[in-house]
């Protein structure tokens, strides 16, 4: 007997409409992260050769003028500094980094996914360090997985599409179930999916 778990007001049309839609909306996320789950698995084995790029520059006084220590150790770097920065040495610092201020110099770090940066200012001399350092396209792709230092927004589609890959894998899940009867190794097949890795984990996971 076909296992019922399909609901009955489910029309097969609704349920293969469901089932379609968010596998499109699943398709480029799906194949990038399976991609990069392999390149994660073996990111002992892939070279990346870090690419350190350096800049040294001195504030004008007037930027530099403008640059208050703030009362907390952590606050925001001030507009007109992070327009200057931007402008003249192509250093973008978003309006939410915050520094690590004292009375001789603010540090910013600013990682980001497949490297990291961070910025020195001197706040008596305006002296200016800024060092960031790529580690090529698939250290991008992996961070990208990982969700490491890539924003809200980024955060946010993670969980769109872990969202839409549910819908996608339980409507299908329910498809299977409806053609079941005329398929009898549809049941067996879904279970392989569930027993090989348990086994996996209870052999050799330690």
């Amino acid at each position: 007997m076909a296992l019922k778990i399909i609901p009955a007001h489910w029309h097969l049309g609704s349920l293969r409409q469901w089932h379609w839609i968010s596998s499109a909306v699943c398709l480029v996320g799906m194949l990038m992260f399976a991609a990069t789950g392999i390149t994660l698995n073996h990111a002992a084995i892939i070279p990346a050769t870090p690419v350190v790029t350096s800049i040294e520059s001195v504030l004008p006084p007037s930027v530099l003028d403008a640059v208050i220590v703030p009362d907390s150790e952590k606050a925001q770097l001030s507009k007109e500094l992070r327009a200057w920065l931007e402008h003249e040495l192509s250093i973008y610092i978003p309006a939410s980094a915050r520094g690590e201020w004292s009375d001789e110099e603010v540090y910013v770090a600013l990682p980001r996914p497949g490297g990291d940066a961070w910025l020195s200012i001197d706040l008596a001399g305006g002296d200016i360090l800024y060092e960031r350092t790529t580690r090529g396209w698939i250290a991008y792709l992996n961070d990208l997985h990982k969700g490491r230092d890539t924003g809200t927004a980024w955060s946010w589609f993670i969980d769109v599409f872990a969202i839409a890959c549910v819908v996608f894998c339980v409507s299908g899940l329910l498809l299977l179930q409806r053609h079941a009867g005329s398929r009898p190794s549809t049941w067996p097949m879904v279970g392989l999916g569930l027993v090989i890795p348990l086994i996996l984990i209870i052999l050799f996971v330690h």
